[in-house]
């Protein structure tokens, strides 16, 4: 858990970010926005990117831990990345700066570890493999990752959370089904 220090660096950082591209902000703007002096900033933190890597973890780990039941892909996906959509100029200006790759992790883990819920979820009564449900979730993990990326590539011209919701209506029922044919295979060899 961060410090009042750290979470008033933080919250500064991402007010900042928010504004403008990472490149363009330095430890001088962030301490006076902060109202701090750069020796109390890197005594918390190496550097900005450190700081990056520091919020999108803790925003990982506060997603993760407040979406523990997966009742669907997509409303678990929506609710994980809440804090992207509702940062969209911060998570773009990460998305184009050297932190890209922090960013990048990020998506990929809060990603994983939704559909691997949800696919553990949807297979407790099926006999499969747990190498089969992890498939299975890392392909779904990739398609959701690389929609996102495209997004933000393409200057996040559309609306995820509509996007997410058509999919979700368009493949219901396919990571079941998916799950169910790998059981009969198994059952027959």
């Amino acid at each position: 858990m961060a410090s009042f220090t750290e979470k008033a660096i933080m919250d500064s950082f991402i007010k900042l970010l928010n504004a403008k591209p990472l490149d363009k902000i330095t430890v001088k703007d962030i301490v006076e926005d902060c109202g701090i002096n750069r020796n109390t900033f890197y005594y918390h933190f190496d550097d900005i990117p450190t700081l990056v890597t520091r919020i999108l973890e803790d925003e990982t780990n506060r997603a993760l831990s407040l979406h523990r039941d997966v009742h669907s892909w997509e409303e678990g996906f929506i609710a994980a990345a809440q804090f992207a959509l509702s940062n969209k100029r911060l998570i773009y200006h990460i998305y184009n700066s050297v932190s890209r790759e922090i960013f990048e992790r990020y998506l990929n883990d809060i990603t994983w570890d939704i559909m691997y819920r949800f696919v553990d979820t949807i297979a407790r009564d099926i006999a499969c493999d747990a190498s089969d449900k992890k498939l299975i979730a890392s392909f779904y993990k990739a398609a959701l990752v690389g929609m996102i990326l495209d997004w933000l590539a393409n200057g996040m011209k559309y609306d995820p959370e509509e996007i997410i919701g058509r999919l979700g209506v368009m493949l219901e029922g396919n990571i079941r089904a998916s799950l169910k044919k790998v059981e009969k295979q198994q059952r027959h060899t």
